[in-house]
């Protein structure tokens, strides 16, 4: 059966596999075959690059209504994008086998996977911002309010993320602000899982993880099967899943002229190689 969402994940652009010779520079210094931008799901690359400057124009005018404007833009792509409407009605389904009493997400990328959601199962939203602080929308989102004069003390939340790596903005900043508003959290929800340790560190946190998809052999596969990718990228994200540091060292060895060829473009690719070059990584 063919999972629609891996289909979407890889026409939108949202999983990139990269050509064997052309790795993706991470923010790490390392290299990588593929790429994931889970916002792409939104129906592109260019509308998912659109929705992300409103969002951050709209909180840095204003946070209280910053929600209702983005929540705005979000349901009319529900309602034209194919995409967009796949993955959220996944995360409906998925939200309804949890009790709570409201859905959280956290600035920027969470947005656009926690709003509609929240709107679609008559949910109250809280729009949590990276200073840790949080605003409060009623189910349709005709009324914001700060958080703090909202009295949430023993109701439960379910958070919905676009992405879990490391869990590591749950860790520093949404748990603890559903803390503060005395909110309990028991469960979260999230499009994407890189398999990177971010399972454990929420259950140390007492948070159990559901994904729609995680990024593993099991995906490229699917992709492969239904010819997405060709065997020799599948081959190449195959070696990288199995020893991401071989991956890059054995990257380096075929091509001893990549990293000065990336210093030479300058910008972002001479910035990734120096850091990569700084910490030892080729």
């Amino acid at each position: 059966m063919i999972n629609q969402i891996i289909t979407d994940l890889f026409k939108t652009n949202a999983v990139r596999v990269a050509p064997a010779d052309q790795p993706f520079w991470y923010t790490s210094g390392k290299l990588g075959p593929f790429y994931i931008n889970t916002h792409f799901l939104l129906h592109d690359e260019e509308i998912a690059g659109e929705v992300l400057k409103l969002i951050e124009k709209s909180i840095a005018e204003n946070r209280l209504t910053a929600p209702k404007e983005i929540f705005s833009v979000l349901y009319g792509l529900y309602h034209v994008s194919p995409s967009y409407r796949n993955v959220i009605d996944c995360i409906v389904a998925e939200a309804r086998k949890y009790k709570f009493d409201i859905i959280s997400g956290g600035e920027r990328r969470d947005f656009i996977f926690s709003m509609v959601p929240a709107y679609i199962l008559g949910k109250a939203h809280l729009t949590i911002y990276k200073d840790m602080t949080a605003v409060y929308s009623t189910s349709n989102y005709h009324e914001t309010v700060n958080a703090s004069d909202v009295v949430l003390k023993g109701k439960t939340a379910l958070h919905i993320a676009d992405l879990i790596t490391e869990a590591s903005s749950y860790e520093r900043a949404w748990i603890p602000v559903l803390k503060i508003q005395e909110l309990k959290i028991t469960d979260t929800v999230a499009v994407v899982d890189r398999h990177q340790g971010g399972e454990e560190v929420l259950k140390k946190l007492g948070v159990s993880m559901s994904t729609l998809v995680g990024i593993d052999g099991g995906l490229f596969k699917e992709a492969l099967d239904q010819n997405i990718i060709d065997q020799a990228q599948y081959d190449l994200v195959m070696s990288f899943l199995a020893d991401p540091d071989k991956y890059m060292s054995d990257f380096i060895a075929a091509h001893p002229t990549f990293i000065d060829e990336q210093i030479a473009l300058g910008g972002k690719n001479k910035e990734r190689a120096e850091l990569a070059r700084s910490k030892g990584f080729c």
